[in-house]
């Protein structure tokens, strides 16, 4: 190929200490599970299921042997492990999510899933506590982190308690904060942006941050506690605004796992978005047995970002969207 058509951008986007950074963090992400005696596995990218979640989009192509989708997450055939005896388990990968690009996002990122027997979300929110200090407390001065259920969060910092609100309450709740939008927007979708555009503003950028029991609408694949109020026991773990990781006591009933599928699929319908094959193997797998567990999926790229200082996800890859 002639020298003058050659394309000059062939660099990588973060620099030399950064990438050496990024080998650091990983070999102590592992030493972590090492010492607490956790197995790393490998599962595939493609499958020929994918998530039904509406509000995810995954990457597809067509093989000689059907479509095949590249994983959003590594979390169905790790469960498939954990239903065959595996016992605790984790991985880190390269995930991709089609249509997310921006400050806090890449469509392909580095994913860090572990799985605890006998874990609730209590002993999960711990554990990925202890896993954070012990990655961080040399580089960032950390202050204990702070936990709040997901509706004292709501009412602390928005004044809107999520279990009881309608949705003109929802709306009128982000309007007043000067948050507005184009187009319609259903209930959570309506917390979703509050929660990142109010609460989370709140959020300190000195701790983490865990908020817990999240609507019964938002379970995905959480078990839900049947409560005066029901929950669903799942958390996620905020630096300031930024989400850094997503938890669950993990739901291990195969027909309600089912039921969630086909509401999901039913909404992808009604919102004209092109069908996709739920994982019935990942349902066989709950069927046979599925242990109680607790899992929970944290992005190493902002881990990265967080404890670099950057603000841009860029700035952490060597081969970001647009570049690769």
């Amino acid at each position: 190929m002639p020298p003058s058509i050659i394309s000059e951008v062939w660099h990588p986007a973060a620099a030399p200490d950064v990438v050496r950074f990024r080998a650091e963090l990983l070999a102590r992400l592992r030493g972590y599970f090492t010492q607490q005696g956790v197995m790393e596995v490998d599962t595939p990218a493609l499958s020929p299921a994918t998530i039904t979640d509406p509000h995810l989009h995954s990457f597809s192509l067509d093989t000689a042997t059907g479509r095949r989708y590249l994983h959003t997450s590594p979390e169905f055939p790790m469960k498939r492990l954990l239903a065959a005896g595996s016992g605790d388990i984790y991985q880190i990968c390269k995930v991709f999510r089609a249509d997310e690009a921006g400050r806090f996002h890449n469509p392909e990122f580095t994913l860090l899933e572990w799985y605890r027997l006998g874990f609730d979300q209590y002993a999960l929110m711990d554990d990925v506590d202890a896993l954070l200090f012990v990655i961080l407390h040399e580089i960032k001065d950390l202050q204990q982190s702070v936990r709040m259920s997901y509706r004292d969060a709501f009412v602390q910092h928005a004044g809107l308690d999520p279990l009881t609100a309608s949705l003109q309450d929802c709306e009128s709740c982000a309007r007043d904060r000067g948050v507005t939008i184009s187009g319609e927007l259903d209930y959570d979708q309506w917390l979703d942006l509050i929660l990142t555009h109010v609460v989370a503003r709140a959020f300190t950028d000195h701790a983490f941050t865990f908020i817990y029991d999240y609507p019964p609408s938002q379970a995905a694949l959480a078990t839900v506690r049947n409560d005066a109020s029901p929950v669903a026991e799942r958390f996620e773990v905020f630096w300031g605004r930024m989400e850094i990781a997503n938890g669950f006591h993990e739901l291990t009933d195969a027909q309600e796992q089912r039921r969630r599928f086909e509401a999901e699929l039913n909404q992808r319908e009604v919102l004209g978005l092109p069908p996709v094959p739920m994982d019935h193997k990942l349902l066989a797998a709950l069927q046979a047995g599925l242990p109680d567990c607790s899992g929970v999926a944290l992005g190493v790229d902002r881990l990265l970002m967080l404890a670099l200082g950057v603000d841009d996800i860029r700035e952490v890859l060597g081969f970001p969207w647009g570049i690769a």
